[in-house]
């Protein structure tokens, strides 16, 4: 079995991780399918419970209920970014840049569209499968492939400028800026290459655990520094100019009896507010940290593996079974907690005017009040995952579906 290739073990259970291609994954893939009778890596039914009826109904999405909505939505336009795979587990998003959404799917390549009207700018058609979401800045537009390949096309035209590879899977978005292109690979390395050439600078390898999450995220930039969220719970602030590491802090411990309970990836890119860093954890650890120094200011028992949504007053996090906290920023108490996603596959979360956002794995949107957590809006926008967290610029929020579908939505 090639292991670049290995789709997820839990692809069609929201509520369990999904792993890492490795080969402790294999392992356990290989075990899941004598267990169950069945064959390969596909999804695994039934190996943690009997198959009950009770415990088929204690792990079933909780079902939506209704509530009179508070903010009013409407969908300013709809289409695909390309043809994607569902079942390759990856949770690719667009990015918004200079009034133009980029967005890659699969085999589709990468589209420019008109942030308003989702008019086709350009379409550039990839001969690899292209894994992770693309990453604009400076006059780029970088993505990466299945096969470690790595592709850079000028933003105004989408012609081709240069291309390069790294060592393993590319599921995260490069992130550009400060002359240089990071590329976070799915076997724990940040590449930085030169921005005008393609050509490699520096590189940065981290041990990745026995068992992870199959997920990251991009690196985030700050003045010298390179943030990276790590697959052991950690976060690692990288010197810009040569890799280097300045500090490194754990945010979610990797302990239990079990691979499975040790699972503790910060997979959702920490997010910068002036000098402060906010990463969360898989574990359910958020964790506010004075981001020259790595110094903890404050740590909460409430977070997961998905990008935390940033507000005014409150970073909002999703935790692996679905809840959604909001948590005040500068001491990390809980400012409120919605339980009604519970078991939904929850995305991780963005920020949209007085409204936090989070998307989930039959498809639909959830607005939540800022102020209190309750219910304000929701859209369906498809019958697939919402698996990366929504983007939103000049008050226009992107999602992207497991199958390339791209939708914009606006507050009125």
């Amino acid at each position: 079995m090639n292991s670049s290739r290995t789709r997820s073990v839990f692809a069609s259970v929201p509520a369990m991780p999904r792993l890492r291609a490795s080969a402790p994954v294999l392992r356990v893939c290989l075990l899941a399918a004598a267990l169950a009778g069945v064959s390969g890596c596909s999804t695994v039914k039934g190996w943690f419970s009997t198959g009950s009826k009770e415990e088929k109904a204690a792990s079933a999405p909780m079902a939506l209920n209704d509530f009179a909505p508070s903010a009013t939505v409407s969908r300013l336009w709809s289409t695909k970014a390309g043809d994607a795979d569902p079942e390759l587990g990856v949770a690719q998003a667009p990015v918004i840049a200079d009034g133009r959404v980029y967005a890659a799917a699969g085999e589709g390549g990468v589209r420019a569209l008109d942030l308003q009207t989702g008019a086709v700018a350009w379409q550039y058609k990839s001969k690899s499968v292209l894994t992770g979401g693309p990453g604009a800045g400076d006059g780029l537009v970088v993505v990466g492939g299945l096969e470690g390949e790595i592709v850079a096309l000028d933003a105004a035209s989408g012609a081709e400028k240069w291309t390069a590879k790294v060592t393993g899977e590319v599921i995260a978005a490069p992130t550009i800026g400060q002359g240089m292109v990071f590329v976070r690979s799915n076997d724990g390395r940040v590449t930085a290459f030169d921005i005008a050439n393609g050509e490699r600078r520096w590189f940065w390898n981290h041990e990745l655990p026995a068992l992870t999450l199959r997920g990251n995220d991009a690196p985030i930039l700050g003045p010298g520094f390179v943030f990276v969220g790590n697959d052991d719970g950690s976060v690692v602030a990288l010197s810009l100019s040569d890799g280097r590491p300045l500090w490194e802090q754990a945010v979610g411990q990797p302990d239990g009896r079990t691979e499975l309970d040790r699972i503790a990836d910060v997979d959702g890119s920490p997010v910068l507010d002036g000098a402060t860093l906010f990463a969360t954890s898989f574990k359910k650890q958020t964790m506010a940290i004075d981001a020259p120094s790595g110094r903890p200011l404050w740590a909460q028992d409430h977070g997961g593996g998905g990008r935390p949504g940033l507000a005014p007053n409150s970073v909002v996090v999703a935790d692996p079974s679905g809840v959604v906290w909001a948590l005040d920023k500068n001491g990390g108490s809980a400012l409120w907690q919605q339980t009604g996603l519970t078991r939904r596959g929850v995305s991780g979360a963005a920020v949209q005017g007085e409204f936090a956002v989070v998307g989930d794995a039959e498809g639909y949107l959830h607005w939540l009040r800022l102020d209190n957590g309750d219910f304000a809006a929701r859209q369906r926008v498809a019958r697939d995952p919402i698996r990366a967290a929504p983007v939103v610029v000049d008050g226009v929020l992107v999602v992207q579906t497991a199958d390339g579908g791209l939708s914009a939505y606006k507050l009125q």
